[in-house]
Formats: structure tokens, sequence, C-alpha cells
């Protein structure tokens, strides 16, 4: 490949890579409060649904975010609900948030369209994208790394944010605490379950943003289902971060960079299944060599 090729490359990668990195970090922040947020897919699919509607009807782009945050934030809430209120498994209950955003999106988009499949006959509108003084000028760096849209640049910015937040803040600390030992938290006076329902609500408000850049960005429509997958895939970026919000931010890139190979060959002469399966088939095997090397580094412990 050419720089000028390559600069694309990278371009697109980091475009493909910004639900994934959002989409994880938000898992990274429940999961740390100890409770896993299967129900991301939902949230992230809700959010794009909510975006596209409210912009659309408000001609507005920002309230259109603000709308797939609080949507996602929601479905947190309610997920939060579920688990601590009801008392449900928390993987059934995610799991019927996923069911219920998908048949719920369908259904709400052909009472207001009249379609099952795109909202192409809504004016919804798109945020916008940034380039970067000085940067975009320069040849090949600016066309890899200028001119994203806001989103791409609030995920690579979110993360090490995140990082200091977790590591550096009592908030931070005592979110993990109540993720790593619970017991000790509640001696210690820490409400438990507080936590782990505002972690749940923040973990939706990037799934919500997620959605948000797939219905306002990445293209400026909602369809049917168009997360594809993509909360799945944050999940496996979140295990394989280990915890940490820059090794996740790493682990999306990777997903994203995989997802990224398989839109530049698709016309290559190899057949469109086997290159539509890369975006799934690395996570898997992704996770197998993670899970090999932490199995290793545990015998290395106990020996």
């Amino acid at each position: 490949m050419d720089p000028a090729s390559i600069a694309e490359f990278i371009a697109v990668a980091l475009r493909v890579s910004t639900p994934l990195i959002l989409a994880a970090l938000g898992v990274l922040i429940s999961t740390r409060a100890g409770v896993l947020n299967i129900g991301i897919e939902g949230m992230m699919l809700a959010g794009a649904f909510a975006g596209v509607v409210a912009s659309a009807s408000t001609g507005s782009a920002p309230i259109g975010l603000l709308a797939a945050i609080l949507t996602g934030a929601a479905l947190g809430c309610l997920l939060a609900i579920m688990v601590h209120v009801a008392k449900a498994d928390v993987i059934l209950s995610g799991i019927a948030i996923n069911i219920a955003a998908a048949a719920g999106t369908t259904l709400l988009l052909f009472l207001i369209t009249g379609s099952k499949g795109v909202s192409s006959s809504l004016q919804s509108q798109v945020l916008p994208s940034i380039d970067i003084p000085v940067v975009e000028g320069v040849p090949l760096l600016g066309t890899a790394i200028s001119g994203h849209h806001v989103l791409t640049y609030a995920a690579l910015l979110g993360a090490p944010l995140l990082a200091v937040f977790l590591t550096r803040t009592p908030l931070g600390i005592r979110l993990r605490a109540v993720g790593e030992k619970p017991e000790a938290a509640a001696a210690a006076g820490i409400n438990v379950k507080r936590y782990q329902f505002w972690a749940l609500a923040a973990s939706g408000a990037f799934g919500g943003l997620a959605g948000a850049f797939l219905s306002m960005g990445y293209v400026s429509w909602f369809a049917q289902n168009m997360t594809a997958g993509r909360g799945f895939i944050a999940l496996a970026a979140e295990v394989m971060g280990n915890g940490s919000a820059l090794g996740t931010m790493a682990s999306a890139i990777l997903l994203g960079t995989a997802e990224t190979i398989s839109i530049t060959m698709q016309g290559g002469g190899i057949p469109s299944e086997l290159v539509q399966t890369i975006p799934y088939v690395v996570p898997i095997l992704a996770l197998l060599l993670h899970a090999t090397r932490r199995r290793r580094l545990l015998k290395r412990s106990a020996a």
C-alpha cells in the first residue's frame, strides 16, 4: 500500500472504531462497579433511534445527541432497577433489553415513517466533523487524524479521562472498590447499590453516544438493527482491555481495524461471506489468546 492509502485506511479505521470505543468504555464503567452490562447493544440501538427522531423533530443535532444519551442512560437505569429492585438476573435482564430495543425501535420506526427498514423519510441532522488546526494541512497526517467526527475525538479523549477518573479520583476509587470488594466497601460506608445504579446509567449514556455516532455520524439515518452486533464486540474489547481504560480503547481500535480490513477486502475476489466473518472471528481469537495468557499468569502466580 502507498502512504496515501495507508493514511486513508487509518482514517477509516478510526471512524469504524469510534462506536466500539464508546460502547466498550461504557461496559468498562459498569464492570468496574461489579455489574456486567450485557444490554449495551440495545442501549446503542435505542440511542441511535432516539438521536434521529429527536434531531428530525427539532431540527437540532445537539438535541438529537442529548436524546440519544438520555435514552441510553434511561435503559441503564432500567437495567439497574431490574437487577436491584426486581432482583432479576443481570445477564437475562441485559438480554431482555437487547430484544426489547430491537423490537421496539422497529415498531416505532414503522409507526413514525411507515417503513420497517430505514428512516430515510425523516430529515434528521448530523453532528459536525472537526478539522485540527495546523495538522489538517500536513500531508498524510492530516488525512489520517484530522477531519474526523466530533464523537471520534470524544472517544479518543474519553479513554484517558476515564483512566484518570478511575485511578486518581475518590469517586472512581470508590467505584472500583464496589466492584472488587463490595462487602469491604459496604463496611466502609459506601452504598454499593447506589454506585452500581449510577454506573449502569453512565454505561448506558456511553452506549447512547455510540448509537448517536452510528445514526448521526457514521451515516445520517437509522436502520433496523443497525448496531449489527457492535455491542457484543464492545464487550469483547472490554474483556481484552483487562480492566484498563486505555487497554479497552486499544482493543476496540484493534477490533475496529479488523472490521476495516473486511470492508477493504470486499470486492477483491475473496468470497464476501468469508470476508464478512472477519470482524467476528477476530474477537473470538483475541479472547482465546487473552484467556490463555491469563491462565498462564494465574498458574505462575500460584506456583
